[in-house]
């Protein structure tokens, strides 16, 4: 039987992507007493990236925020692996930080970085309201658009 969260997840049409393996010598997630510390989740989407390019360029808004939300159903397909397949354990989502890509003078990285929290939303409730930085970056790993990484407090 799912899981509240699997439920709500599938009410919503939300799928998760298969589980990227980590892209170096560091491990997916680390888990310290009641919470989960994920490493940063690429837009990636069955072991393909989807959104390379630099926000101010290359890559309109709307394209930032599906990456940033791509990136948070990697960090929730991640967290599900960690726990066991149980996303109930979730308490809350802590904290996330999310990567731009983009060019010097961009300053929409808030409005990026928004397609990952609106997911957190969508998919924990209110136990997805967290704390956030959106920050500028003028490179990423394979020149992806977007990266997150993320906190989350467990039972």
């Amino acid at each position: 039987m799912a899981g509240t969260v699997e439920a709500r997840m599938q009410e919503k049409g939300i799928e998760l992507p298969q589980v990227a393996a980590p892209q170096g010598a560091y491990l997916p997630y680390v888990i310290s007493g009641n919470l989960v510390f994920m490493a940063g989740q690429l837009p990636m989407l069955n072991g393909e990236i989807q959104v390379k390019g630099k926000l101010g360029d290359d890559v309109s808004l709307e394209d930032g925020q599906k990456a940033a939300r791509l990136c948070g159903l990697n960090l929730i397909a991640q967290l599900r692996q960690a726990l066991g397949g149980d996303l109930d354990r979730v308490e809350r989502v802590v904290k996330l930080t999310g990567f731009v890509n983009a060019v010097p003078d961009y300053a929409g990285q808030p409005k990026v970085v928004n397609g990952v929290s609106d997911l957190m939303a969508e998919v924990f409730g209110d136990a997805g309201a967290h704390a956030r930085a959106a920050v500028g970056a003028g490179s990423l790993p394979f020149g992806v658009a977007v990266e997150v990484e993320g906190i989350f407090e467990i039972k």
